[in-house]
């Protein structure tokens, strides 16, 4: 059976505004957005670190889907430097906390796939996906008609993130 999508309309201009953007097909889809001239609000970036930043899911499982990656395009884990990694791991750290405060999931599903093999539909760039869960989140649309509903526009849940992202101790 294959997973139908709802229409989303208000989601047209972000999609067509990064993919016109995208010049370098050697380039993943997340260099392409950092080398767009995007500004990180209509990019969906919800934080940037010194090695790594969070960008939205262009297409969630759920509200508030994050995506966590370097900047430097690499592939495994292997492949980062111990700073990349280390600030990689902040990162998803501090993506868990704002997410928890932004969104009050019952749960977190945290995780990556590395290769196209493992479900990496972009595998040249590692990235750690951070799912909020609900008890009871999959509803009769994704077990009767294998479609997933999202109930929160992008800006919103963005912006609900961005707020929450714990600050820098100095």
């Amino acid at each position: 059976m294959s997973l139908e999508q709802l229409w989303n309309g208000w989601r047209a201009e972000y999609i067509g505004t990064a993919h016109s953007n995208l010049t370098n097909p050697a380039q993943s889809v997340f260099t392409s957005i950092l080398n767009s001239g995007l500004s990180d609000e209509d990019a969906f970036i919800v934080h940037r670190s010194q090695l790594c930043f969070a960008i939205l899911n262009a297409y969630p499982y759920a509200s508030g889907h994050v995506l966590v990656l370097p900047y430097r395009e690499v592939a495994h884990l292997e492949d980062l430097s111990s700073d990349e990694s280390a600030d990689l791991w902040s990162t998803v750290t501090n993506a868990s906390v704002a997410l928890k405060a932004s969104h009050r999931p019952d749960a977190l599903n945290v995780g990556i796939n590395l290769g196209t093999a493992a479900g990496g539909s972009i595998a040249q760039h590692l990235h750690v996906h951070i799912v909020p869960r609900w008890n009871g989140d999959s509803n009769f649309m994704t077990s009767v008609a294998n479609t997933r509903t999202i109930p929160e526009p992008l800006p919103m849940t963005a912006s609900k993130i961005r707020d929450a992202w714990p600050k820098e101790k100095s």
